[in-house]
């Protein structure tokens, strides 16, 4: 039993949501920087889970995915009074399993990280690289989708600088999405600032998602405390 005026159940899950996402951009930043041969402007951040060194970025992904997972099922519940349906709360699920999925199948080196390595393969090295690549692919589009699925609902709840802001995420989300696949895929113009449009990306998402799960949380935790006032 909670005491009054603390966070409900879903309340600790919402702030699982805005943990994950300044851990996992902090996370990345760092060891990009401190990384030999890592060029952050050039190589994804997946790359860093190769070397000595990768299990630090490994962790980093099953970590925030298992943090984002939680946020996912905290969402349901707090969703649930403004009604609509639960794809939103299933979107963000995927995105968070599907990062707990790259942390668990590792990437293929990629733009001759780490040193040494093609630019491109021509195949992939291995099954756990293409599962990478496909978990995270699943990972972006649901992200990209949720953003405008509650775009679409905070203008239902008559939310509108909400819906903007999550509307503009899911722009931004998907244009330099797309620049960093083509970047990465050694498109001309594209291949050195390919891991900057991916950061970008990854940063503009994972900050919609905190600062959703913090707009959730602080409407829970007044919700309760009216409720404790009201007994």
């Amino acid at each position: 039993m909670s005491r009054r005026g603390d966070p409900t159940r879903a309340g600790y899950l919402l702030a699982c949501g805005v943990i994950a996402g300044p851990l996992f951009v902090v996370t990345c930043i760092v060891a990009g920087a401190t990384r030999a041969d890592y060029d952050p402007l050039r190589h994804p951040v997946s790359s860093l889970a190769l070397g000595d060194l990768g299990w630090i970025q490994v962790v980093n992904f099953i970590v925030t995915g298992a943090l984002g997972l939680a946020f996912a099922f905290g969402l349901g519940p707090a969703l649930r009074p403004l009604g609509g349906s639960p794809s939103g709360a299933l979107l963000v699920g995927a995105w968070a399993t599907g990062l707990l999925g790259a942390g668990i199948f590792v990437t293929d080196p990629v733009s001759g990280y780490p040193s040494g390595t093609p630019e491109r393969l021509a195949h992939y090295g291995s099954t756990h690289a293409a599962l990478h690549d496909g978990l995270s692919l699943i990972a972006f589009l649901a992200l990209a989708v949720a953003c405008f699925v509650f775009a679409r609902r905070f203008v239902g709840w008559g939310k509108r600088a909400w819906a903007i802001y999550s509307a503009l995420t899911g722009i931004a989300f998907v244009a330099t999405f797309a620049l960093s696949s083509l970047g990465f895929d050694q498109t001309e113009g594209l291949v050195g600032m390919a891991g900057l449009f991916q950061l970008a990306a990854i940063t503009v998402g994972w900050c919609w998602l905190s600062l959703l799960a913090l707009h959730l949380l602080q409407r829970d935790v007044r919700q309760h405390r009216a409720e404790a006032q009201g007994q």
